[in-house]
C-alpha cells in the first residue's frame, strides 16, 4: 500500500533548491532530493545500483513520490522501481548512459565552468542559421568533434546553429525526432558536459545555439511514461506520428513539457528553441501550451535574449503573433512556401506537395514581399484553404532555405541540390536566399556543395524495423516518380547503418568545392557588411516580374542608398525598354554592378559588362546585385 503523506517540512525546504519540479536533483555533499510524478503507481522505490537496495518514496495527494538520499554522487546510476516489480529510468533523467532502457545517471549541472557570462543571447534580427545533425556533421558524430568546426562556421558567417533534436532515443543512430527521455542529452554524442562545452565554445566565437525540440509526440521505442501516468497522453486529438500528448489534463503532465523548454536554456545555455510540427501540439486550455512554453523559455533566459522558431505546416501565424494579441509569442516560422517555389524553379518537378507551385518569378517576388504565399487561399494538394494572413509581418518573421533535413531526405536518395540542378541557377537563387529580407538557413554541408546525401535513418528494435521501412516507402510514394517499383526496391533502408554513415559530411569538399564555399562566404559577408541589406529584414522590400523567368527585388536604403537584385533563371533577355519603376535608380544616380553570381571564382562564366547607358542586358541563369552611384551628367536610367 502506498504511503500517502503531505510534503514534509524537510521536503519543502529541499524543494527551494530544486531546478525542476520532478526528477533526481543532486544537492551536493552526497545528498539528493528525489521526486517523481507517478499517480498510476501504488508504490515507487528508488534503487541506486551501488547501494543495491530499494529506498521507498513517500506519496503525496498530488501523485508525487518523494524522498531524500544520502551517499549518492554524480555518476551513480539509479532506477525507479514501480509497484515492486519493474525497473524504469527517471522520466526527468538528465543522462541515460546506456540509452532509454538502462538506468539513469546522477548529474550535477553546477560543476561545469561556463565562460560565457558576458553573452547576451540571440535576437530575432540579423541572424544566419545553420541546421546541424550532430551525428552526421563530423565523422566522429560527437559534440566534441563538432566543436572543433565552430571556428570555421564563424568565419563562414554563421550566427546561430539550429541543432536537430538530442533528447535521448533508442538505437545506435537516428534523426532525434523519436526522443523518449526529453531531459537527457543523447549518450550517442557524448556526455552532458560535452554539450555544455560545445555551447560555451560557440558563444566564445559569437555563435548562438538553438535546439530543435519535439513536443508533439514521443518515440515508440523506450517510452515508459504511460506506466507512470496515462494522463501524459490523450485520444482526444489525432496525431501524425502516434498518440497525442495531453496538455489539458493534470498540471504535472503539462508542466513536464513546459519545464523542459526552460531546462535546456537554463542548464545548457541554449539561445532558444525550434519547435517541431506545432500543428500537432493540440491544446484548448485558457493559455495554449505553446504560449506557456514561450513564457517559460524567456523566463529561463533572464537578461539574455532567446530566439524561438515554429515549424507549422498549415502556416498559422498565431505562432509568431504576440501573446498580448492572442498569439504564442515566438519570433519566426519556417517558410516552406519559399522552399517549394524555389525548388520547382530549380528542378521543374511539381509532384506531391509541390503541385501548387510553379516556381514563377511572381512566386519568388511574393515570398520576398509577403512571406507566405498561401495565406488562406485554396490549396489543391490538400483540398482545403491553407495559411493565415501574414502581409503585415516583416522578413525577420520568416526563415527561408533551399535545403533542410526534411526536404533533402524527401527525395529518393537524399540528393543535394548542387548535385541535381543547374549550378548557375542554384547560384542565383542562393543569392536571393542569402541576401533577401527573410532569415536564411543553411543545411549542413550546403555551403560547400556537399555531395553527401541526407537520408532518413532510424535504428529501432527488431519488431519495428519492417514497419519503419514500409512507412518510409509509403510516404515517398506520394511522389509518382518515387512510386516506381524500381525506385521503391532501391530505397536505402532506414535501419541500415550504412544509410546513416553515408550521410556523414566530408570536410575535404570545402577545398574540392571551393567555388561553392566562396559563394556562400562572400554572400554572407555582403549581407553582414552592406547596411541596406543588413536592415532589409526590418523593412518592406518590393519586387517586380521582368520576364518569363526574370525578376527584381528592390531594397530601400537610407538617403537613397538602395540595392537592386536582378535574377534571371531563363536565357539572356535583351529588352529594348523595361517599363518598371522599381528599376529606376535613385535621383542623380545610376546603377553599377556590385556583385554577380557569374563571377569566375564561383564557377561562373564571367561577370557580364553592365552599363546604364542604353538598353539593359539581363544575362541568363544569373543574379546581379546593383548599387547606386552618383552619375553627374551620365544617363540616369535604362532605356
Amino acid at each position: 500500500m502506498a504511503h500517502v503523506l503531505p510534503p514534509s517540512p524537510d521536503a519543502m525546504r529541499l524543494s527551494v533548491r530544486r531546478r525542476l519540479s520532478a526528477g533526481l536533483e543532486y544537492l551536493g555533499d552526497g545528498e539528493a532530493d528525489v521526486r517523481v510524478w507517478a499517480p498510476a503507481c501504488r508504490t515507487v522505490d528508488v534503487v541506486v545500483e551501488r547501494h543495491g537496495r530499494p529506498r521507498p518514496l513517500l506519496r503525496d495527494d498530488a501523485g508525487f513520490f518523494h524522498g531524500t538520499l544520502g551517499d549518492v554522487w554524480p555518476g551513480d546510476r539509479y532506477w525507479f522501481r514501480l509497484d515492486g516489480d519493474r525497473l524504469r529510468s527517471d522520466p526527468v533523467s538528465r543522462f541515460q548512459p546506456d540509452g532509454p532502457r538502462g538506468p539513469s545517471a546522477v548529474v550535477d549541472p553546477g560543476t561545469f565552468r561556463w565562460t560565457d557570462r558576458g553573452w547576451g543571447g540571440v535576437s530575432a534580427t540579423g541572424q544566419v542559421l545553420y541546421e546541424m545533425h550532430v551525428g552526421t556533421f563530423t565523422p566522429e558524430g560527437t559534440w566534441a568533434a563538432a566543436a572543433g568546426q565552430l571556428e570555421e562556421l564563424a568565419a563562414l558567417g554563421i550566427t546561430v546553429i539550429e541543432m536537430m533534436p538530442i533528447a535521448d532515443f533508442a538505437g545506435r543512430f537516428g534523426w532525434g525526432y523519436d526522443g523518449v527521455n526529453l531531459y537527457a542529452p543523447t549518450r550517442l554524442y557524448g556526455a552532458p558536459d560535452d554539450l555544455r562545452a560545445f555551447v560555451d565554445r560557440a558563444h566564445a566565437l559569437g555563435i548562438g545555439v538553438i535546439l530543435d525540440v519535439v513536443y508533439n509526440h514521443l518515440g515508440p521505442d523506450g517510452n515508459y511514461l504511460m506506466e507512470f501516468s496515462p494522463d501524459y497522453f490523450t485520444d482526444r486529438y489525432q496525431n501524425d506520428w502516434g498518440q497525442a500528448l495531453n496538455f489539458e489534463g493534470p498540471p504535472p503532465a503539462r508542466s513536464f513539457f513546459v519545464e523542459n523548454a526552460g531546462y535546456w536554456i537554463d542548464e545548457f545555455h541554449f539561445d532558444g528553441l525550434r519547435l517541431d510540427a506545432t500543428q500537432d501540439v493540440h491544446d484548448a486550455s485558457p493559455e495554449h501550451v505553446l504560449a506557456a512554453i514561450t513564457r517559460r523559455a524567456r523566463a529561463a533566459a533572464g537578461d539574455r535574449s532567446v530566439y524561438l522558431i515554429a515549424e507549422n505546416e498549415p502556416q498559422d501565424t498565431r505562432n509568431i503573433r504576440s501573446i498580448e494579441t492572442g498569439g504564442f509569442g515566438m519570433d519566426a516560422a519556417w517558410n516552406d512556401d519559399y522552399h517549394h517555389a524555389a525548388r520547382v524553379a530549380l528542378t521543374g518537378r511539381r509532384e506531391a506537395y509541390y503541385t501548387d507551385y510553379t516556381g514563377s518569378p511572381q512566386e519568388l517576388v511574393s515570398c520576398a514581399r509577403h512571406g507566405y504565399l498561401y495565406q488562406g487561399q485554396w490549396y489543391a494538394w490538400q483540398r482545403k484553404p491553407r495559411g493565415t494572413p501574414a502581409r503585415d509581418l516583416t522578413g525577420t518573421s520568416f526563415v527561408v532555405y533551399l535545403e533542410n533535413h526534411d526536404q533533402v531526405a524527401n527525395t529518393a536518395y537524399g540528393q543535394r541540390l548542387s548535385q541535381s540542378t543547374c549550378p548557375a541557377c542554384l547560384r542565383a537563387l542562393t543569392a536571393l536566399t542569402l541576401l533577401g529580407p527573410a532569415t536564411p538557413l543553411l543545411f549542413q554541408g550546403q555551403e560547400f556543395g556537399s555531395s553527401r546525401p541526407f537520408l532518413y535513418f532510424a535504428d529501432h528494435r527488431e519488431d519495428l524495423r519492417e514497419s519503419i521501412r514500409e512507412g518510409r516507402r509509403e510516404f515517398l510514394s506520394q511522389f509518382p516518380s518515387m512510386a516506381d517499383p524500381l525506385v521503391q526496391m532501391s530505397l536505402p533502408a532506414p535501419d541500415d547503418e550504412e544509410t546513416f554513415r553515408a550521410c556523414k559530411l566530408d570536410f575535404s569538399e570545402r577545398e574540392r568545392h571551393a567555388h561553392w564555399y566562396k559563394l556562400h562566404k562572400d554572400l554572407l559577408a555582403l549581407r553582414r557588411s552592406d547596411r541596406t541589406l543588413a536592415e532589409a529584414g526590418r523593412r518592406r522590400v518590393d519586387g517586380a516580374v521582368l520576364g518569363p523567368e526574370a525578376f527584381a527585388i528592390r531594397f530601400d536604403g537610407k538617403n537613397g542608398d538602395d540595392r537592386l537584385l536582378v535574377v534571371n533563371l531563363g536565357p539572356d533577355l535583351d529588352p529594348s525598354a523595361i517599363p518598371e519603376p522599381l528599376l529606376a535608380p535613385p535621383r542623380e544616380s545610376g546603377w553599377v554592378l556590385q556583385w554577380s553570381s557569374e563571377a569566375p571564382q564561383y564557377g561562373g562564366t564571367g561577370r557580364p559588362p553592365f552599363s546604364m547607358a542604353g538598353a539593359w542586358r539581363l544575362p541568363g541563369h544569373s543574379a546581379m546585385l546593383l548599387r547606386p552611384q552618383p552619375c553627374g551628367d551620365a544617363f540616369p536610367g535604362p532605356g
